[in-house]
């Protein structure tokens, strides 16, 4: 098998595991190529058999590739998106922070782990994408996210109102701190820590999760993914912020905006024996009682 390895930085505890990694892919007989800027800070402390191949883009990612390991935390996972993009390259998170919630492995268990895709022992997990266009788009063709959509105020003293159209119809105002649409993936992200809804990863949904609403009668709500929602902001400030998952820019009121299911999906490698469920139960304390 051929893996990719991407990474951003690391603390030095956590560089013996990334060896471990590159000695057992090599003892293997696995093809590595690194995301080169990954390598750089590697490069003087992880020794490789021989110099791997760099990639440094969707586009420099070699089609032969396999699997590309995410190596850190859930930050780190939502940024190789833009690399594997429609590819239909698998990814597996190698948690190396504290929750790590995408990842599929901790750096404990990551040997097993490739032991385990090595003799075929996983699952692949299909997880949709939304997608956000409009004009002069500063995003460009990463306007896509895993996890979230996010619009924010920027003035810390005032709120804005996000107008809300589902399908060319009428939704509602939103007035308060911002507003968040997300995937099933992303719905134990923000949204949740707002109050919304932890959604099944194969369900066909977005969730709409306004933050720090200033209505008592608004609250998330779940909506087909097929839907097209279209979105415009006012406020006393001039700009506001958009999130999509760890990347965001500045706009103006005049922006309009529409959100859409993205045209492809991501595969997370997943291990045979997890399934959501348990992972909600051991990162998140779901349903943990004291009594019992």
């Amino acid at each position: 098998m051929n893996f990719a390895i991407y990474g951003k930085t690391l603390s030095p505890e956590y560089l013996l595991y990334v060896q471990h990694i590159v000695d057992k892919l090599q003892d293997s007989g696995c093809g590595i190529s690194v995301y080169e800027p990954f390598y750089e800070v590697l490069e003087s402390q992880i020794s490789f058999l021989q110099p791997p191949p760099f990639f440094n883009d969707s586009k420099g990612l070699f089609p032969d590739t396999d699997l590309l390991l995410s190596i850190g935390g859930d930050g780190t996972l939502l940024g190789t998106i833009l690399l594997v993009k429609d590819s239909g390259i698998p990814v597996l998170g190698v948690n190396m922070g504290k929750l790590g919630f995408l990842s599929s492995v901790s750096k404990e268990e990551v040997l097993n782990g490739i032991d385990e895709i090595l003799s075929g022992r996983y699952k692949l997990d299909q997880r949709s994408l939304l997608k956000v266009d409009t004009i002069n788009n500063p995003f460009g063709d990463l306007n896509i996210a895993l996890n979230d959509l996010m619009i924010f105020k920027r003035a810390p003293t005032s709120m804005i109102t996000v107008q809300t159209w589902v399908n060319d119809e009428y939704l509602n105002s939103y007035w308060g701190d911002g507003l968040i649409i997300s995937t099933p993936t992303g719905s134990t992200g923000y949204s949740m820590s707002c109050g919304g809804p932890i959604i099944l990863p194969g369900s066909d949904n977005f969730v709409i999760t306004p933050i720090a609403t200033h209505n008592l009668t608004v609250r998330p709500m779940v909506i087909p993914d097929g839907s097209i929602i279209r979105i415009k902001v006012e406020g006393r400030d001039t700009r506001f912020i958009v999130g999509l998952d760890s990347r965001s820019c500045e706009f103006d009121f005049e922006t309009e905006f529409i959100v859409r299911r993205a045209e492809f999906k991501i595969k997370l490698l997943q291990m045979e024996n997890q399934n959501f469920f348990k992972t909600i139960r051991a990162k998140l304390n779901w349903g943990l009682d004291a009594r019992n």
